[in-house]
């Protein structure tokens, strides 16, 4: 069985992975594990931009008053000041590494790079490489990191749990490691580390409906609980109001920059609507949007409603927006011509593993970056384009605390192999294919846009049976990637399910039909393994 040994191992390669590993690629031996291609994360999918004060109009004060708003009464302050604080430096960083932001022809501000407008912002400030920000940012960072003699690429590669030393006899607990299913071999290898940093996104698949990849299984949160760490607000689950609603794009996004151009939202009779629901209309936040979008397909039995830029010239939409263009052409959709049929699909974990503003969990050694994280800074609603910064921030916050502890001695431990001499390969993968799809409807059904305390709890006995079952069926066999995604998936869901049951209110992203207002003072819900302080 293959050992590996590193200075610092990086789970995931989003955003927050990468540019974790440039910080730290010269300091030491970096290993980087990816479940699937280096670019397969919700970062390369990422349409819309970043959010950052760049122009001399914007102010810090305003995109951080903008994120407080947002936030609905959640957001921690120090946290957003601290990353708005460093906006700028992060897209000059980006812009060194070679990112190729769109440039500003239209004479728009003073910056030399356009920057758009999206949902509950009150300036320009989204930086963008048109309508593919993602991508440009994700194949640029890929680029740089293989460049790295000092980092180690590992795809294919599925994080099974982090290795903790008091689980082999040390007296002080530190995460020391990792093992991880080689999925060319299906066998599992072990990876030693000094620190190890958790970037895995978000846990978007538990539910049926999804603008996420298919890697966004909340491996990462799950196994943080399940090695003692601390996780926040897991009830705060993003739905994007606009997902391409047709049946050969289940997963396409249709980029919030497109209302901050113009596009209006509409029913299937072409009336508008969003003006009943708020003074901001389409530029309300998403919980807003998507709430909205929600009780006008219900009330109406809609199978979905519908996004029209189409009153924009030809030419602006398709130099804007070239990608969603094209995708929806593919399908016969003319956005130049026709509306775009759209649905709210799930889209961002608000909460994850509790950090502070060094990204250090309550495990010492552990640091979780980006999605995964809870830091405080999307509150109970994340503001359109705060999360690739907040990537970007905590993982150059998360490299310099590392560094400065890099000169440290800590015991070393013996990592045992992993043993799988007592299980056997199953012969019945139809019981994971059907645990999956019961698990993703019964989020979609009790746990989604709208809830309430029957709901939740007829979630919650049924992902328990689905655990029981699951974590038998994990006892017995051999491990494989569905497995592990779908064990991780289940754990994620509970943890969702009692973060929404303790909320007796609703606020921002959890909205419930008992507690239909919000508290006057609102708290951070927190779950800890086994009720610790």
């Amino acid at each position: 069985m293959a050992q590996h040994s590193y200075d610092v191992l990086i789970i995931g390669s989003g955003a927050a992975g990468l540019s974790a590993a440039l910080h730290l690629g010269q300091l030491g031996s970096v290993a980087i594990l990816s479940k699937a291609e280096l670019s397969e994360g919700s970062t390369f999918y990422a349409q819309g931009g970043i959010a950052a004060v760049l122009d001399s109009k914007d102010s810090i004060e305003s995109h951080v008053e903008d994120t407080l708003n947002a936030g609905a009464g959640l957001c921690h302050t120090d946290t957003v000041k601290f990353t708005v604080e460093n906006s700028r430096a992060a897209i000059e960083w980006l812009i060194e590494q070679g990112v190729a932001f769109s440039k500003n022809e239209s004479q728009q501000g003073d910056y030399e790079y356009h920057l758009t407008r999206e949902g509950g912002h009150s300036h320009r400030r989204i930086i963008h490489s048109a309508d593919a920000t993602g991508r440009a940012v994700s194949t640029t960072l890929t680029s740089a990191v293989k460049r790295l003699k000092n980092v180690a690429l590992f795809e294919g590669y599925n994080a099974v749990d982090l290795i903790t030393s008091d689980k082999l006899g040390a007296e002080q607990k530190r995460c020391v490691g990792a093992y991880a299913l080689n999925l060319a071999t299906q066998q599992v290898e072990v990876f030693s580390a000094r620190f190890v940093i958790l970037a895995t996104g978000g846990a978007s698949k538990v539910y049926l409906y999804t603008s996420n990849p298919d890697v966004a299984s909340g491996d990462g949160i799950a196994m943080a609980w399940r090695a003692g760490c601390s996780v926040a607000n897991l009830e705060f689950n993003q739905f994007h109001p606009t997902c391409l609603y047709h049946s050969a794009a289940p997963s396409f996004l249709i980029s919030e920059a497109l209302r901050g151009e113009g596009a209006l939202l509409k029913r299937p009779d072409g009336t508008r609507f969003m003006d009943d629901y708020d003074p901001r209309a389409e530029l309300a936040p998403r919980d807003i949007v998507a709430r909205a979008i929600d009780h006008q397909m219900k009330k109406l039995g809609a199978e979905c409603l519908y996004l029209d830029i189409s009153h924009k010239p030809a030419d602006f939409i398709q130099g804007h927006f070239p990608n969603i263009y094209e995708k929806c052409l593919s399908l016969n959709i003319d956005i130049t011509q026709e509306p775009i049929p759209i649905v709210p699909a799930a889209h961002y974990t608000c909460g994850g593993v509790d950090v502070d503003l060094r990204s250090r969990t309550r495990v010492p050694g552990l640091y979780a970056v980006g999605e995964v994280a809870c830091t405080g800074l999307h509150g109970a609603n994340r503001m359109a384009s705060n999360s690739l910064l907040e990537c970007l921030v905590f993982a150059k916050s998360a490299a310099e605390d590392i560094e400065s502890q890099f000169a440290e001695k800590y015991p070393t431990v013996t990592i045992p192999e992993w043993d799988d001499s007592r299980v056997t390969d199953s012969d019945e993968q139809i019981v994971i294919t059907h645990n999956w799809h019961e698990l993703r409807q019964v989020m979609w059904n009790y746990v989604g846009i709208v809830r309430s305390d029957k709901r939740l709890q007829r979630a919650k006995r049924r992902i328990q049976l689905l655990q029981q079952e699951i974590e038998e069926y994990y006892a017995n066999f051999r491990v494989t990637n569905d497995l592990l995604e779908l064990r991780n998936l289940v754990q994620v869901a509970d943890l969702m399910v009692e973060c929404a049951s303790r909320r007796k209110e609703s606020r921002g992203l959890h909205y419930t039909l008992d507690y239909p207002t919000m508290a006057e003072h609102g708290v951070d819900i927190k779950l800890t393994p086994n009720n610790e302080q």
